[in-house]
């Protein structure tokens, strides 16, 4: 195929005193990792990624051959463009940054600014850099090369922003003769449609369905580079939380478990979590997306802990649950196991074909007969009687899980959040299971006045269902919820969360981590 007419590239000038680990194999179950006097201090990278590219090049090809059943239109490219720096309201400092998840997946690129076309009817993907800023290199220092991104990205063309202009006006170049650019951001190509390409006005299609829906249809599925990316930022994760499990002496408020969380996850190379930290205890842990992570734990039981790391743009998502003292009390004991058994009966039976609906339905009959046989539900009812009204919903309100990769709720899942029923309605995944998909495993059950007004309190029939007297014994715990993430695999699943959520060995790791003194740990406040 003749390229000539595309341009010619323009070049320009853990700390030792950090926490040590429980060797057993059941504590983080991964049997490849020594964790021995182990500290969370290796910037190691596993060996595949110095091997292999993000394959973008692949990826791009993948979502074509979706769009192209649907496209009726012809010679037609990709323009996806990433996210920019952008500025604090009255003041000379930027937002964190985060990249578009979108072009991450069609370009592995991270560079604010920067956009790619691809070609579908040449197959070649080409990244464009943001333009050379002199006084930004007297700040920020040199930004990558074309040559250096041509090394270190799965493209087939590197050029600079102001390449574009030219190459779509010059009657002799290949995206001369494109028809049309499919794009998913208005707001970015608006900035590039003012900078003098008003001839493009009329070739650019912004959020068609057709173009998402082969977006998210390839994002459903993992490849190989995707897992092992998973995989290692999930080994990340489970050094977080036994971290946090072991270090109660320096933990006497929320946000310090949560700085605990952040610092092992940094020393690791993960310099940012996939969503905000829930940390809670006591009856917070009752709260499904609690995030004030601020309060004292003193005189209270319970923690819940739900936090990932993400690591080149992909999150993990763990929940861990723990005693404050070290040692269940007989209530908290009682619920974990609850959930812990809705949790390995669901997780047994994932496998490709599998529906996601069925096995979220599973989880509330194994709360239900739960609750039935602690006198939380009164036993005149059946199982099915109970599960019919709906009243399990006060105490497990959420799905059994969801979608997980670029984003931590990940596209994909077609949920239906104006299903009327309420057992279904915020299920994120209603499909059956592919092998590829990675998806959370995390059932709950949570003690929360206003769960139980709104879903018991306000339905008559509800109300005659439930001991309250025994329910109140419960109340103080707050929640539970044990959550992990599952691979589905060609003939089940792999569960990619190593940290262990054996009550017993949960708590041998919070005792052994109270036995010591403060000094004990790299902490001077």
């Amino acid at each position: 195929m003749d390229l000539s007419g595309y341009l010619n590239p323009l070049s320009i000038a853990v700390a030792t005193s950090a926490i040590s680990y429980w060797t057993g194999s059941k504590l983080i179950k991964r049997s490849n990792i020594k964790m021995s006097q182990k500290t969370a201090s290796s910037l190691e990278v596993p060996q595949y990624f110095k091997d292999h590219k993000y394959p973008a090049k692949r990826h791009n090809e993948r979502v074509a051959e979706l769009f192209v059943k649907s496209c009726e239109k012809n010679n037609v490219a990709f323009l996806v463009p990433g996210e920019s720096m952008e500025l604090r309201k009255y003041c000379d400092t930027v937002k964190p940054f985060r990249q578009d998840r979108y072009y991450y997946y069609l370009s592995g690129c991270d560079i604010p600014g920067s956009f790619i076309v691809y070609n579908i009817e040449e197959s070649k993907l080409l990244l464009f850099l943001p333009d050379i800023d002199k006084e930004d290199i007297m700040w920020s220092g040199m930004p990558l090369s074309l040559e250096e991104a041509k090394e270190k990205y799965d493209v087939d063309y590197v050029y600079y922003v102001n390449d574009f202009h030219n190459m779509v006006t010059d009657p002799k170049n290949p995206l001369f003769k494109i028809d049309y650019f499919y794009s998913t951001d208005k707001e970015y190509c608006e900035t590039i449609l003012k900078q003098g390409m008003q001839c493009l006005r009329e070739k650019i299609i912004f959020g068609a369905d057709i173009f998402f829906k082969s977006l998210d249809s390839c994002r459903l599925i993992k490849d190989k580079y995707e897992i092992e990316t998973l995989r290692h930022v999930a080994h990340i994760t489970d050094i977080n939380h036994m971290a946090v499990m072991s270090a109660l002496p320096i933990e006497n408020n929320e946000c310090q478990i949560q700085a605990e969380f952040q610092y092992h996850s940094m020393r690791q190379g993960a310099k940012t979590l996939g969503y905000d930290p829930i940390c809670c205890s006591g009856p917070a842990c009752g709260t499904l997306h609690y995030i004030k992570n601020d309060q004292d734990i003193e005189k209270k039981h319970s923690i819940l802990i739900d936090a990932g790391s993400e690591w080149n743009n992909y999150t993990s998502d763990v929940t861990r649950c723990f005693p404050i003292d070290g040692k269940f009390t007989k209530e908290h004991r009682e619920i974990y196991e609850t959930v812990l058994d809705m949790q390995s009966t669901t997780m047994k039976l994932m496998k490709p074909g599998v529906s996601w609906d069925d096995l979220h339905l599973l989880s509330h009959k194994v709360l239900i007969e739960h609750l039935l046989q602690l006198g939380i539900f009164k036993s005149e009812y059946s199982v099915e009687q109970i599960l019919e009204s709906r009243v399990s919903c006060a105490f497990y309100p959420h799905g059994l899980g969801h979608l997980m990769g670029l984003d931590v709720h990940d596209v994909g899942g077609e949920p239906n959040y104006e299903d009327p029923d309420d057992l279904f309605k915020y299920l994120r995944l209603r499909l059956p299971l592919h092998a590829g998909m990675v998806v959370t495993n995390e059932p709950g059950c949570y003690f929360n006045k206003f769960l139980i007004d709104e879903y018991i309190n306000k339905h008559p029939e509800r109300i005659a269902m439930v001991n309250f007297n025994i329910l109140e014994k419960y109340m103080y715990i707050g929640g539970v919820r044990i959550e992990d993430d599952i691979l589905v695999t060609k003939d089940g699943y792999e569960n990619l969360t190593g940290v262990t959520s054996d009550p017993d060995e949960i708590e041998k790791i919070v005792t052994e981590g109270l036995k010591k003194r403060r000094s004990d740990f790299h902490a001077l406040v």
